[in-house]
Order: C-alpha cells, then sequence, then structure tokens
C-alpha cells in the first residue's frame, strides 16, 4: 500500500470519527447530561468513576433495600403479602414497625440453621473438588504452546454456548439408574447393578463442578500464563525436585488465581436452588431451595427476604474482610 493511501485513509477516519462525535455532542440527551454535570461541578474523570458506583447503586443497593425493608414486615393475607413499614398516622407524624421475629426464626428453626449450614458444607467440598480437577488444566492450558492456548480456551467458554438449564438436565440422563454412565460401568464390568448417584449428594457436587469448572480454570489460567517459567527451570538446575518445586514456587505464585477462582466458585455454589433442586433428594438441604420454598410454596416474603439478607451477610463480610487483610499486607510489604 502506497503512503498516499495511507494517509488518505487516515484522513478519511479522522472525518468521520469526528463526524460521531459532533453528532453525539449536538443530540439532546447529550447536552442534558453535560448541563447536569456543569451544574454539580463534576468533571470527566469525576463521571468515569461515578458510573461504576451508579450502576452499583441501581443495580445492588437499591433491591438490597427493598428486600431489607421487607424482612422487617409482617406476613399478610394482601398484595403484596406483608404489612407496610411506614405508615402515616393522622397525616401528622410517621409510625414505623420494625420486625426481628423473623430474624429470630432463623436462629431458632433448626430447618434453617440446618440449610445455612449444609449450604456452607456442599459449597466448600464443592469448590475444594473444582479446584483438584481445574488446577491441571488450567496449568496444562498454561503450558500448552502459545498457537494452541486460543483453542483450549475456547473449548473451556464452550458450554457457556449452551442453556444451563439443558446441561443440569443432561446430567439427569447421564446419572439416572438406566443412564449412560451406569449402562457405560456395566458394560465394562466394573460393576454388576446400577449406581444410585441421581437425587443423592454425590450428584449435587458433580453439577456444581461441571457448571462452576469454567469459573475455576479462567483465573488460575490467567494467573499461571503470566507466571515467569524460568524460575522453574532454575529451581530444577538447582536440584529441586518437582513436587517440591511445584509447592514452593509454582502454588504461591499462582495464590491470586485460586483466591480468585475458589470466590467464583464458592459464592454462587452457596445459594445454589436449580442443580439442588433437579440432582439432588428430598434430603438434600440447601439454602436456596429453603427461601424458594418460603417465597413461592408459603407466600412468606418477609421471612425469604431475612433468609437472603443473612445469606448476603454471609458472604459478604469474608470478603470485605480478606480485601482488608490483603490491603493492610500489602502495605506491610511496601514498608
Amino acid at each position: 500500500m502506497m503512503p498516499e493511501e495511507i494517509n488518505a485513509r487516515t484522513d478519511t477516519g479522522r472525518h468521520n470519527n469526528g463526524g460521531i462525535s459532533r453528532m453525539v455532542r449536538e443530540c439532546r440527551p447529550y447536552i442534558w447530561g453535560a448541563k447536569l454535570c456543569r451544574a454539580y461541578g463534576l468533571q470527566g474523570r469525576s463521571i468515569t468513576v461515578a458510573i461504576p458506583y451508579l450502576w452499583m447503586l441501581l443495580l445492588f443497593m437499591a433491591p438490597f433495600l427493598i428486600v431489607l425493608k421487607v424482612s422487617f414486615s409482617e406476613i399478610r393475607i394482601a398484595i403484596p403479602p406483608y404489612a407496610p413499614l411506614f405508615q402515616f398516622i393522622d397525616n401528622s407524624y410517621i409510625q414505623i414497625t420494625l420486625q426481628l421475629k423473623n430474624y429470630a426464626m432463623l436462629f431458632k428453626d433448626a430447618l434453617y440453621v440446618n440449610s445455612y449450614l449444609s449450604s456452607l458444607k456442599i459449597a466448600s467440598i464443592s469448590t475444594i473438588i473444582t479446584l483438584a480437577v481445574g488446577y491441571p488444566i488450567a496449568y496444562a492450558m498454561a503450558r500448552a504452546p502459545r498457537e494452541w492456548r486460543l483453542t483450549l480456551l475456547m473449548l473451556v467458554i464452550l458450554p457457556f454456548w449452551t442453556s444451563f438449564l439443558i446441561r443440569v438436565y443432561a446430567w439427569i440422563a447421564i446419572l439416572k439408574p438406566e443412564g449412560f454412565l451406569n449402562i457405560v460401568l456395566i458394560w465394562a464390568g466394573i460393576i454388576d447393578k446400577p449406581l444410585i448417584i441421581l437425587h443423592t449428594d454425590w450428584a449435587v457436587y458433580i453439577g456444581i463442578v461441571y457448571s462452576y469448572l469454567p469459573f475455576m480454570i479462567l483465573p488460575l489460567y490467567a494467573n499461571l500464563e503470566k507466571m515467569d517459567f524460568s524460575l522453574l527451570e532454575a529451581a530444577s538446575d538447582l536440584g529441586c525436585p518437582p513436587g517440591k518445586t511445584f509447592w514452593k514456587i509454582t502454588f504461591p505464585l499462582s495464590m491470586p488465581g485460586i483466591i480468585a477462582g475458589c470466590f467464583l466458585v464458592f459464592i454462587p455454589a452457596v445459594g445454589e436452588f436449580v442443580i439442588p433442586d433437579l440432582l439432588g433428594g428430598s434430603s438434600t438441604l440447601m439454602i436456596g431451595k429453603t427461601l424458594w420454598t418460603e417465597f413461592f410454596n408459603n407466600r412468606d416474603w418477609p421471612l425469604s427476604s431475612a433468609v437472603a439478607v443473612v445469606l448476603l451477610l454471609m458472604l459478604v463480610v469474608p470478603i470485605v474482610w480478606f480485601q482488608r487483610f490483603q490491603a493492610r499486607r500489602g502495605a506491610v510489604d511496601v514498608v
């Protein structure tokens, strides 16, 4: 391509970009937004920082405050099925009625305590299994030739192209007594009679590990890919055994990816509803199923809202504590 053609195309691109920018600046929403920002003294950097906070305010804090308000209400046979939290008395003052019995019920009734404990147990075991399965896969992807990495990455995210519900239903066909797994095991002579896996906790573990495995592999791969593998070669040259090299070098350096992957698996697994409902049995107790029962079957919106608030606090508090611990640790390392 001649230099004149390159310059002509560059000028054309600049002209097109300028035209688009001028069209955006002339539209009314942009003009109104610019006037509002100038009125409050907001500049470009402040607006850029404010956008994520506005997103969190609208899509996280606002729904959470609504759920929190409902959790302090009292159940009623009405639409909506709970008493109002604020009432005007004689048009002169506001009466606020807070009901704490919903939260007291969570700690007095063994059903909710066992649901929380069972959810934490199932999510913890599933996270450990997912880490044990996902770490070798991520490590192999990071050590694979560079031309193969994109293909391997596509294979990891390929299940996301299929509906989550369809993938869970597929495991029903695999794990049921006359399903594919038992047919293969009987044909291979490994077992004599079908295994009862469906509608057990093991089926829930399998479903969670399969569904959330990409969330473990991706952060691990992103961390391991940036690791300097010459450190492993140096350790080998100095006579360090492969096992000791892994635990002394590779594993500590991949700790940020491990923590991120464990959070991405553990947090949604605690409140999982679809997998335990379809693959688990009647004895499989998880807080997601309990919340669904209270909300839809019993129509007890205040109690189900209290269940959701306590579940959120159980997950948010450790994350905030860990972030502050990491910040203090980083400050100590800098000093």
